[in-house]
């Protein structure tokens, strides 16, 4: 079968064998799958990422070896291994999360040597985690579970009290999730900041209430024009609150990923902020915790999501509760994948771009 791997650095187009599928194993046709941020990252941080998962625990990649990135995936079901329950029929379209459930335990799926990602014609999933796509939803569109789920994690993991003011720094795929996932809440106004016109407008689209280009104004100040406290709820405040500036709680979410940028959310945040960190930083930064503790912030830094998370989201999508088709500005087939990931340095030329295998 044909792949866009991973080899010596660069995304490459080849042969490879197809996966056979083993016990509890279902071998499945890539209809489509979404070229992620992190991606990105580990293309040009590979090492990076076997450093962190040395750190933590997990199996690193061999970089010596071939990786199939890609893990936001639509596919179809072809043929099922030995043990399986096959409820589903063949040709089934299907969602999973990015793992494969072995004896030796829970494997990834997109970052490993072993189980192939999304940018290869087939590839092996686990029965126990299939979900079976509703509502004839396209694969293209079911494919953007996993991103949406990214901003859902990050929104539950927000604990919302009611009566914050969010403000996600960041419109990009993760920025515009944790957007869409506030509105399904019902937290506003929302405040959206980026820097790229076309991601605006997106975010706009998909929920933001205030955008907020950083070259005209900055965030911060916009945000505090919009969390000002009622009279009642300024009355309302103890002696010693009543010193502060009248503002109703923040909660930041910081959906860039790059180094400086929570340096400057800490800089920027408003006393007893609760900061959510999504964006995927894959350098070694600095922050100074003494502003940290100045101002009392509460940092909460989010991975993934969780199975009830993941098969929530792709109901919001079936539903058309969430617009998530709206980030995709491109497909590709697989000899446009190195391409592509060139293309999405540009904010204004793209957002998300969907790889479909057989194309």
């Amino acid at each position: 079968m044909r792949a866009a791997i991973f080899r010596n650095g660069e995304i490459v187009v080849d042969r490879m064998p197809e996966p056979k599928p083993g016990a509890g194993q279902v071998l499945v046709k890539t209809l489509a799958c979404g070229i992620c941020g992190s991606d990105l990252h580990a293309r040009q941080h590979a090492h990076r990422m076997v450093e962190m998962a040395k750190k933590v625990g997990r199996k690193p990649m061999d970089l010596s070896r071939d990786v199939v990135f890609g893990h936001e995936f639509c596919c179809e079901i072809v043929d099922y291994g030995p043990g399986t329950e096959r409820k589903l029929k063949r040709g089934a379209r299907v969602c999973s999360l990015p793992a494969l459930l072995t004896p030796q335990g829970i494997e990834g799926i997109g970052y490993s040597n072993d189980n192939i990602g999304g940018y290869a014609e087939a590839m092996l999933l686990s029965e126990a985690l299939l979900l079976e796509v509703p509502n004839g939803l396209a694969p293209e569109r079911a494919a953007l579970t996993e991103p949406l789920a990214v901003g859902v994690h990050a929104v539950a993991k927000a604990n919302i009290r009611g009566g914050e003011v969010p403000l996600v720094i960041g419109c990009g795929p993760v920025g515009l999730a944790v957007i869409a996932a506030l509105k399904i809440r019902g937290l506003h106004p929302i405040v959206a900041a980026d820097y790229s016109p076309a991601r605006r407008a997106l975010a706009a689209k998909l929920g933001a209430d205030i955008v907020v280009d950083p070259k005209a104004s900055q965030p911060y100040a916009t945000w505090a024009e919009y969390a000002q406290m009622s009279d009642a709820e300024k009355a309302a405040r103890p002696p010693l609150q009543a010193m502060l500036p009248a503002l109703k709680p923040a909660l930041i979410f910081e959906c860039v990923g790059v180094p400086g940028l929570l340096q400057q959310v800490f800089e920027g945040a408003p006393r007893d902020a609760r900061i959510v960190v999504v964006g995927v930083c894959m350098e070694t930064d600095r922050s100074e915790p003494m502003l940290g503790i100045m101002k009392e912030l509460n940092v909460q830094y989010v991975l993934g999501y969780t199975p009830d998370e993941f098969a929530s989201s792709l109901r919001l999508i079936a539903e058309g509760q969430v617009d998530a088709a709206a980030m995709v500005t491109a497909e590709v087939g697989i000899d446009g994948v190195a391409r592509a990931f060139a293309d999405l340095a540009n904010p204004e030329a793209h957002t998300k771009i969907i790889v479909q295998p057989w194309r």
